[in-house]
Formats: structure tokens, C-alpha cells, sequence
């Protein structure tokens, strides 16, 4: 396993258990990555997420919660953002690690728990959930929204790529409008601004990807 590093003072994953995605599929994230890519890592960014940097949504301090193997976090590193990629990989860390040297990119990528970000000591203008938000179940998405506003500063903005519950072909553990809406709201410190359909690539589906929402939700 790769030796841990990032800004953590403690132990990042100090009373963590496994999430409901874990428990199901019978392994840990990072085994994922052990093996060959992961369903998920196409080895490019998203292109919903490049198209979003391209028309300036992005802008201060980035964060990618789950940010795997680096793809989208390099992408916005590579346009001059301060970019932070946090994951419960170590494995998919090491690579981006890699990448990003490989590329003479700099980006800094950290083992954290997405379940307790406020961990990180740090707050970001803008972060980024690209397929994180779907692998978590009812019982735990409470908990992850109040760990994304811990980070989140006043009036920032979250930008969250999950599969679509509308459309043939979806991915697992599809949701719906509804279920962002009840997640992200004035009781929890959000406003959502925009749910778009879109689309996102996998490795088991064709070009066209698999139904998504981009939802853009705004910190209060």
C-alpha cells in the first residue's frame, strides 16, 4: 500500500467505517484500483466537467471530493486553479501523484474521509463532486452534505455529477431530482441553483455515456 501523505495532521481515517457502497460491493474503494482501472476512471477528465471550466465555473480555491485517480482535479490544476483531489483510495492517490508529476502539473492530492472533510482545516470557493454523491445511501447522505459545508465557503459553489434516475442505461445507484433536492436545502445551508440533465462516461457504456444530472448547488 502506498505510504500515506497529504495535509492531515491525524489519522484521516480515525473512526471510519465502511460505506454503504463498500458493504455491498465486499471490498474497499481502493481496491478498485488494485486490478486495472475502475469502472469509473476513463483515463480523461468528464466532459461535462470540461465544459463547465471552459465557461469559467470554476474559479478560488478547488476542491475534488473523490477525486480517484486525478483526471478531473489535473484538469482544472493544468488552467492555473488551486486544486485540492481528497479520496479514500490511497492507490488511486499514488496515480494521480504520478500523473500529475508526469505532467509537470501542480496539484496536491490528500488522503481524507468524504465523510468528515471538516478534518481538512480548510474552506474552498468552489468544489467539485464528480460521481461521489450517487455512491452514498439515504442513511448517509446527511452526514456528507454537512461534511461538504464545513468546507464550503459562504456563497461558494458545489457542482455535483451523479447518475441520472430518468433515461435508459443508467448507472448504479441512480437518483433523482428529488433526492438532491431533499439533500441540498435551507436547512442544511444550500440553495440548489440548476439541475441540467447531462451526461457521464463509464467504462461499461457506450460513447454516448450513461444518463446524469449536473446539479449546481450554492453554499448559504
Amino acid at each position: 500500500m502506498p505510504e500515506r501523505s497529504g495535509t492531515l495532521a491525524d489519522d484521516p481515517f480515525r473512526g471510519r467505517r465502511p460505506t454503504s457502497h463498500e458493504r455491498m460491493a465486499g471490498q474497499p474503494w481502493d481496491a478498485s484500483y488494485r486490478d486495472g482501472p475502475a469502472p469509473w476512471d476513463i483515463g480523461t477528465p468528464q466532459p461535462a466537467i470540461v465544459r463547465l471550466a471552459a465557461a469559467g465555473a470554476f474559479a478560488g480555491a478547488v476542491l475534488d471530493a473523490g477525486c480517484g485517480t486525478g483526471e478531473n482535479a489535473l484538469h482544472l490544476a493544468a488552467l492555473g486553479l488551486s486544486v485540492l483531489g481528497v479520496d479514500v483510495a490511497e492507490t488511486a492517490l499514488a496515480m494521480a501523484r504520478k500523473k500529475a508529476a508526469d505532467r509537470g502539473i501542480e496539484a496536491e492530492f490528500a488522503a481524507a474521509d468524504a465523510l468528515q472533510l471538516e478534518r481538512l482545516g480548510r474552506k474552498f470557493v468552489t468544489v467539485l463532486d464528480c460521481g461521489l454523491f450517487h455512491t452514498f445511501d439515504g442513511d448517509e447522505r446527511p452526514g456528507y452534505v454537512a461534511s461538504l459545508a464545513s468546507v464550503t465557503k459562504h456563497e461558494g459553489t458545489v457542482y455535483l455529477l451523479c447518475f441520472s434516475d430518468e433515461g435508459p442505461e443508467t448507472g448504479p445507484h441512480p437518483v433523482s431530482q428529488k433526492e438532491l433536492r431533499a439533500a441540498f436545502n435551507s436547512s442544511t445551508g444550500w440553495n440548489v441553483a440548476a439541475i441540467a440533465p447531462e451526461r457521464v462516461q463509464t467504462r461499461f457504456h457506450d460513447e454516448h455515456g450513461a444518463p446524469a444530472w449536473l446539479a449546481t448547488i450554492k453554499r448559504l
